[in-house]
């Protein structure tokens, strides 16, 4: 599904992301009661548990009750944000994935919150915090969490058939045809291509930039040389049999987790908190490692996810909004609760070194935060563009299971590549090189 911008967002093309806050006339925060008046917010996420850390904040803030509905993730709740947004009826506060904000900032459906936390700054990842201020003085959410891609492995099973945790990309290939061969009952894993997030962090990993900018005009990377070397590896993979090809997030692909059928999953830091629902049987099976690697010896990551929490530019009272996001995302009590009851990895460095963090049970895993924290500062900067929405949706048709060949993959990529090109130029962006 597409969803068409405003025309005024093609004149704030510029900058890193081409947006410039100056062109947000609802995008700032509107007038607010005084902060000492008693209000009720709003709040869309999907975190697990939200409603405990929700009830937290609202046993010691009586004058600032957040009233939580829990949505639905990602893609998902960005449609419903974009089909609030033009009937004016926004909550005030959503949880929002980076690689959406530029859609959202573009429609001018985001409040400037630099005014109230602008000084939570130097508690963040220079890379994350670029991704809500949009290159910027504008500031447009709290960083929540951070989504580097590792390797996760079962280890009962890599022990039982003598597998070695791939450091490469090569090795990995070799060692999921080997196991499906040795046992065609057992997959190394899933393909990457039925999550267009989970694809854009492994192009993001071998180089690629979906989007790019100069002065005031894009670039799209969709099927650039690097994003055509991860589709077309992970076609390879596909159609000799070496991992399988079901979509994902569905019942029988969560099944393959709990029965034994996936060796392994390629996915973000918040997996564990995953894997408790659809695999609750293997907890203590699961150890978590650097993803593979194109040449031996590097150590570069993508992100798959990863969000922020932000103001919509319906809510009447930001000022107070945003002090219950600087609580929850930054505060030691807040993300205390986002790690413990919401499986979430913080993106808060405060967060990240504390020596309190609670331990990753699922996992069993000593070192997982430290782990974690590594592969968090490997990972490789990313620009989003202003039609992730429509990229991600047209991935979904592009590459469907359908899609069983190494040349399929690639006609896919070019596909999409297309569309995005020309719903850019169609809602007045200036692309170039296309």
């Amino acid at each position: 599904m597409k969803f068409s911008r405003p025309a005024m967002a093609a004149a704030c093309a510029l900058a890193a992301t081409a947006l410039v806050a100056g062109c947000s006339s609802s995008g700032s925060p509107t007038a607010s009661a005084s902060s000492n008046q008693k209000v009720t917010l709003t709040f869309w996420s999907w975190v697990p548990n939200m409603q405990k850390i929700v009830d937290v904040w609202n046993t010691s803030h009586p004058d600032i009750q957040i009233k939580f509905t829990e949505a639905a993730g990602g893609d998902a709740e960005l449609a419903k944000l974009l089909t609030a947004g033009k009937a004016k009826d926004m909550p005030d506060l959503a949880q929002i994935e980076y690689q959406s904000l530029p859609t959202m900032v573009s429609n001018n459906y985001l409040a400037d919150i630099s005014s109230y936390d602008a000084s939570l700054k130097s508690d963040y990842p220079s890379g994350i915090w670029d991704q809500v201020t949009l290159g910027t003085s504008a500031l447009y959410g709290v960083p929540q969490d951070a989504a580097p891609l590792a390797f996760f492995y079962r280890k009962d099973i890599f022990k039982k058939y003598n597998l070695a945790v791939p450091t490469t990309w090569a090795q990995y290939a070799t060692e999921a045809a080997q196991l499906h061969k040795d046992d065609p009952s057992i997959y190394m894993g899933d393909t990457a291509t039925t999550d267009a997030g989970l694809f854009a962090g492994l192009t993001q990993q071998a180089g690629a930039q979906w989007w790019s900018t100069s002065g005031q005009s894009w670039s799209v990377g969709i099927d650039s040389a690097a994003a055509q070397k991860v589709a077309s590896y992970w076609g390879g993979l596909v159609e000799n049999h070496s991992v399988d090809s079901q979509t994902a997030w569905t019942a029988s692909w969560d099944k393959s987790f709990s029965s034994g059928e996936y060796a392994s999953w390629v996915s973000a830091v918040w997996a564990p908190g995953d894997l408790v629902s659809q695999a609750a049987n293997t907890s203590g099976d699961w150890a978590m490692a650097e993803l593979p690697q194109w040449s031996a010896g590097q150590s570069v990551s993508g992100a798959w996810g990863g969000s922020a929490t932000s103001v919509t530019s319906d809510s009447a009272h930001p000022q107070q909004a945003a002090q219950f996001i600087a609580w929850l995302n930054q505060s030691t009590q807040g993300t205390a609760l986002l790690v413990s009851d919401g499986s979430v990895y913080p993106a808060s460095l405060t967060a990240e070194s504390s020596s309190s963090l609670p331990a990753q049970t699922f996992m069993a895993q000593s070192d997982f935060y430290t782990l974690a924290k590594q592969y968090s500062a490997n990972t490789a900067a990313a620009t989003w563009g202003p039609d992730v929405d429509v990229a991600y949706s047209d991935f979904s048709d592009d590459f469907t299971s359908t899609v069983t060949t190494q040349s399929g993959y690639l006609s896919a990529l070019s596909k999409l590549q297309a569309s995005v090109v020309s719903d850019m130029k169609s809602t007045g962006f200036t692309v170039s090189g296309s």
